[in-house]
């Protein structure tokens, strides 16, 4: 019989630390490293990481085509030689080698001997991405995760509640393993508000004296509401006094009379870079990323103070590598220059938006194009549509429109279809809105432009 190797003895702790210092240690340490130690630790994990890579199938091939050799790198710049990879990439590896694809640095068959854990993206329009992490991937990440968390304000014995979703995605389990693990916070999992009922989550929040409430800026923005209607103040009748939220910071400072630090990060890799007090942009964590920006269109680095898509390569993980991928998420990257808080660490801009047309909603990525397939689907509604991004209040929306021969009479109910269609799919509330056969030329183009507009963002 295999012997199991549990996570005390598939990840060395005392080494994990030495190499990644947790909060709050961090910030009297590498958070102040000079730049030539930044830059030396960089290189020396870049190198190693190269090496790894290399050896998974997805990126040796990649590598072969392209002439690259990661060998080669001996300096930072050298990075770029290697080609990047897209979300679409990963989905042709899935496609040809179901269902994990074959850019996997880890294997099921490798739990026998290693604990590992499996998530997927949240997308439900476009087909999901499984990554398979180590019980280091996950002790690394986590830790990470605390960081960010631990400069947003949250500090060791509070009490948290995590409303995020706990699904197949990744957010709010690493969220709880940060929390539980890394900064020995007391995490009530009330889930979002499908789970656990808003007014309950303020009632929960209350009777524990919870310090944040880790959710969604509109949801949050929607429990405070929740706490007006029960004649509460959620400035002083509420103990929070952190907001790691994802959404509008100003109404949100306004509302809670806290500040909010962004951050950034996704499913793959966790937590990259997060805002210091100064708020002069997202410190990186560069023992643990080198984050590139791109052009759009060609893919060519953009020299610092350009907007692009990021290119993010991870130097920690054990299992599935994160080399150079063009997450094509938009940002500037800032000339490296001491911080007033003291950190030489390299910043980038806030999340500015997509470089293609993914939109995020509640949580889930949607695909304006997959929408589309979707309605097209429902009778009496033709190929035509429009999808709109907006907002609503304090939340984030999407509209589609979609053209119909049906007597105007029907359309009400049409879009009733449409949009049940959407929400069976998706998951999440989508509206929904039917019109007249020619009426969506004007926006998408028909009969003027080469290629068709099929999605518009007015947020």
């Amino acid at each position: 019989m295999t012997e199991l190797r549990r996570v005390r003895h598939a990840v060395d702790f005392d080494d994990l630390e030495r190499r990644f210092p947790p909060a709050p240690e961090y910030f009297d340490n590498a958070w102040l490293d000079d730049v030539a130690t930044i830059e030396a630790k960089q290189l020396a994990r870049l190198q190693a990481r190269a090496t790894e890579a290399a050896r998974v199938p997805f990126f040796a091939r990649r590598w072969a085509d392209a002439g690259f050799d990661p060998a080669s790198i001996g300096s930072l710049t050298d990075l770029a030689a290697a080609p990047m990879y897209t979300v679409d990439d990963i989905r042709a590896s899935i496609e040809a080698n179901p269902p994990f694809g074959d850019y996997q640095g880890a294997s099921v068959a490798d739990a026998a001997t290693e604990p590992l854990r499996l998530f997927t993206s949240g997308g439900t329009t476009g087909r999901s991405r499984p990554t398979l992490y180590t019980a280091w991937d996950r002790e690394v990440g986590a830790l990470l995760t605390a960081r960010a968390l631990y400069l947003q304000g949250i500090r060791p014995g509070d009490v948290v509640i995590n409303a995020w979703a706990y699904s197949t995605h990744n957010g709010a389990h690493i969220m709880d393993e940060a929390l539980h693990k890394w900064l020995n916070c007391v995490v009530l999992s009330t889930g979002t508000g499908n789970v656990t009922p808003s007014r309950k989550q303020i009632e929960l929040a209350i009777e524990y004296g919870a310090k944040a409430i880790l959710t969604t800026g509109d949801y949050l923005l929607h429990l405070a509401d929740t706490a007006k209607e029960m004649g509460l103040d959620p400035k002083t009748d509420l103990a929070l006094t952190a907001l790691p939220n994802i959404g509008d910071t100003e109404r949100l400072e306004s509302t809670f009379g806290l500040p909010v630090l962004q951050s950034y990060g996704f499913h793959e890799v966790q937590w990259v870079a997060v805002e210091c007090a100064e708020k002069t942009g997202l410190h990186i964590f560069e023992d643990a990323f080198v984050v590139e920006i791109v052009d759009v269109d060609t893919g060519e680095p953009l020299p610092d103070g350009e907007q692009g898509a990021i290119v993010i390569t991870e130097l920690y993980k054990t299992g599935s590598p994160q080399f150079r991928y063009n997450i094509m998420d938009l940002s500037t990257r800032y000339p490296r220059e001491r911080c007033a808080c003291g950190s030489w660490l390299r910043k980038m801009a806030p999340f500015a938006g997509r470089g293609d047309n993914m939109v995020k909603l509640r949580g889930v990525n949607v695909w304006p194009e997959a929408l589309g397939a979707i309605v097209a689907d429902v009778p009496g509604v033709s190929d035509d549509y429009f999808v709109r991004a907006h907002r609503s209040g304090n939340r984030d929306e999407i509209t589609v429109s979609v053209a119909s021969d049906t007597p105007a009479a029907e359309h009400g109910a049409l879009a009733d279809a449409v949009a049940k269609a959407l929400h069976d799919v998706v998951g999440v509330k989508i509206g929904a809105e039917v019109v007249a056969p020619g009426a969506l030329d004007p926006l998408t183009g028909f009969g003027t432009a080469a290629k068709l507009v099929r999605f518009r963002d007015d947020r």
